[in-house]
Formats: structure tokens, C-alpha cells, sequence
């Protein structure tokens, strides 16, 4: 059950199959096909497991039901480069909490290209302030845009972020969640990095195994994977490269 004492802004959802085609592809997908209801517990969530296992499709049906735009920015920014997002956002029904956020901002690694070049053409216009996203790397801008979009009270979408971060930058990161966290925000976040997953307090769901569920931090693949292979390094690569 929820801690009721958590004010969050968004605290579960509900999803119609109905409206959903029998020949879907998110039929196919065990860890989301038949889900109807579902609810978050904590401020910071993780989703968790192996790829292809319906972790970004849910974080972005989501992020589409709520009112953002698929390729990201905030819920002011209605360009498309390429119309991919599914149809389970049709068929979601979010359930929200009773105070609202002040900010919001969906960030998502694949499209950031995409929501840099935005930033910077509404940057442009009356009171903006440009940022220049493309005059710095991939993991500096990202970075920046998080740093500046990111604040206390707001409702924050994350698809990967430690794709353009090295592993620095990631707990830079981290650092800013948790000063956002601790003024009011709610982040979900799909994340491979044994970095982020260790944030303290987070509820951690894995997609795996065709279920979705809680786990430990400890149970992860991230972080079984990650601790094996340096405390193992030699024998897994002569392992791996040699048979």
C-alpha cells in the first residue's frame, strides 16, 4: 500500500483492454498485456529489467496520457519528428493525487537530439533564455537541461538518462533528484545504472519474467551484472572471448 503520509501526483493507473486491438503488439509484451490497475508507493521509481520488456513502453503511455509530448520537453511542446508512440495511452486512465505539480518535464535519451533543437527555437522567443544545448556534448547538455528544468514540486519523466552521462555525471544526477525529492517531486524513471538504482529510499519494479514486481537493489541485473564482472573482471572476459 501507498505511504499515506506521501503526497504523490501521480498514484496509479488504470488501463481499458478493450480499446486496445486483439492483434497489438503490447498484447505480446507479458509484463504489461492484462495489467489493469497499477500504483506507485514512492517518490522515486524505478523500472527495471531486460530490454525489449515493456519498461519504456508504459513510462511513455504514461507520459502521452498525461499530456506530454512522446518525444519529450515539457507539456508545452507539441513537435514531432516521428509519430512512434502505441496506442496503450489510448487505454491508460492515470490516477492522480489531489495537489498538482508545478513543473513537469518528460526526458527521454533517444529523442534528446530532438528536444535540444526545441529548447532552443523556444528559447528564442519572448522573456527565453537560450541554453545553447548544441554547442555542448551530448552529456553536458543533458545534463544542463536537467539542471535547469528540473525543481522542487514537480512531476518529472525520465526514459534512461544515464545513457549520456558518465558515471560522474550520473551521480550528479542523483544529487539533483534528491534535492528535487526532498521539495515535493515525484520521478519515474527507466534506468539500467547501478548508479542511479541506488537511490535511497526508491521502489524499484522489475519487468522481467513477465510479471511486474518489486525488487531489492541487490536483486537487480544491473547490479548482480555489474558487481560480477569487476570483482570477476579476468575470468568472465577470458570466458566470453575465448570459448
Amino acid at each position: 500500500m501507498p505511504d499515506k503520509n506521501i503526497e504523490l501526483y501521480i498514484k496509479g493507473l488504470c488501463i481499458d483492454w478493450n480499446k486496445i486491438g486483439g492483434r497489438s503488439y503490447l498484447r505480446g509484451i507479458e509484463s504489461i498485456a492484462g495489467m489493469e490497475e497499477f500504483s506507485f508507493h514512492r517518490p522515486v521509481t524505478f523500472f527495471v529489467g531486460e530490454n525489449g520488456s515493456g519498461k519504456s513502453t508504459l513510462l511513455e503511455a504514461i507520459a502521452v496520457s498525461y499530456g506530454f509530448n512522446p518525444e519529450g520537453g515539457t507539456k508545452n511542446y507539441n513537435f514531432s519528428t516521428y509519430d512512434s508512440h502505441s496506442e496503450l495511452c489510448d487505454a491508460m486512465r492515470l490516477i492522480r493525487g489531489i495537489k498538482r505539480p508545478r513543473f513537469e518535464y518528460f526526458l527521454r535519451a533517444e529523442s534528446f537530439y530532438n528536444v535540444a533543437t526545441a529548447e532552443d527555437e523556444y528559447s528564442r522567443g519572448p522573456g527565453g533564455v537560450p541554453m545553447h544545448f548544441h554547442e555542448k556534448s551530448h552529456g553536458e547538455s543533458f545534463l544542463a537541461l536537467a539542471q535547469n528544468s528540473f525543481k522542487g514540486n514537480g512531476l518529472y519523466l525520465l526514459d534512461e538518462p544515464e545513457a549520456a552521462l558518465s558515471p560522474q555525471r550520473q551521480l550528479t544526477l542523483l544529487i539533483e533528484i534528491d534535492r528535487c525529492v526532498k521539495d515535493g517531486a515525484q520521478f519515474i524513471i527507466v534506468s539500467h545504472s547501478p548508479i542511479l538504482l541506488g537511490y535511497p529510499e526508491a521502489e524499484i519494479l522489475s519487468f522481467d519474467n513477465g510479471l511486474i514486481q518489486a525488487c531489492e537493489y541487490e536483486e537487480t541485473d544491473s547490479y548482480r551484472v555489474t558487481e560480477m564482472f569487476i570483482n570477476s573482471r579476468v575470468h568472465i572476459l577470458k570466458r566470453l572471448l575465448e570459448e
